[in-house]
């Protein structure tokens, strides 16, 4: 499977280390420590080297994306991933790294920005963009609801992972509309979010005992 993505893989590789470049082109105007975290309030509340948020971090990025793709390899199901969703995998975390730089390089610099108004709305966008992807997936042990009662019945799979799928689309895009209209709680965007993760995990086991139960 990597050889078959290693073009894609190349590339976004690439993209993931875009922010080291960044942070060399403004490495002096940068201050030391940076900071690198940001509270529920957007505040900056966790700081780290210089060298570390320029370097490590990206370089952590990547690290994590090899071992995606590793993980996704030696998946016994690995022919069920569709390379739609394929390509998924491989680009959430140069989005991811590219994003990180967009919020942490302005802050650093001086400018402020809402970041809770930001990340609100990413995180609303990846919802929405994996919910539409979620009932499209085949049973495999790397991406989606992997719960025992989906992973042993296709049949609990694709009603699990369709019910996420509405319900995730319908959390990422009430997310953006409500983060738009000036509402930015992150307590009722995690509060979907952990509904739409939950829900479907429940109603994956009471199909299958559902199912145990007439036969």
């Amino acid at each position: 499977m990597i050889k078959e993505h290693k073009k894609t893989l190349i590339i976004t590789i690439v993209i993931t280390l875009l922010p080291v470049l960044i942070g060399l082109y403004y490495w002096g105007q940068l201050p030391d420590p940076m900071a690198t975290h940001f509270g529920i309030n957007g505040q900056a509340n966790g700081y780290s080297s210089k060298a570390f948020a320029v370097f490590g971090i990206p370089l952590m990025m990547v690290g994590i994306q090899i071992i995606m793709l590793a993980a996704t390899s030696l998946d016994p199901k690995k022919k069920n991933i569709s390379p739609k969703m394929m390509s998924l995998i491989l680009w959430i975390v140069p989005v991811v790294s590219l994003v990180c730089a967009a919020v942490v390089y302005p802050y650093n610099l001086g400018y402020r920005m809402n970041i809770t108004f930001c990340m609100m709305l990413f995180l609303g966008a990846v919802f929405t963009i994996v919910g539409n992807y979620l009932p499209k997936a085949r049973q495999n042990y790397t991406v989606g609801i992997r719960t025992p009662w989906t992973l042993e019945d296709e049949d609990n799979w694709n009603r699990t992972h369709r019910l996420a799928g509405f319900l995730w689309v319908a959390a990422g895009l009430l997310t953006i509309v409500l983060t738009l209209l000036g509402f930015t709680k992150v307590w009722l965007t995690l509060g979907m979010i952990i509904a739409a993760s939950i829900i479907p995990i429940i109603y994956s086991y009471a199909i299958g005992r559902n199912k145990n139960k007439t036969e």
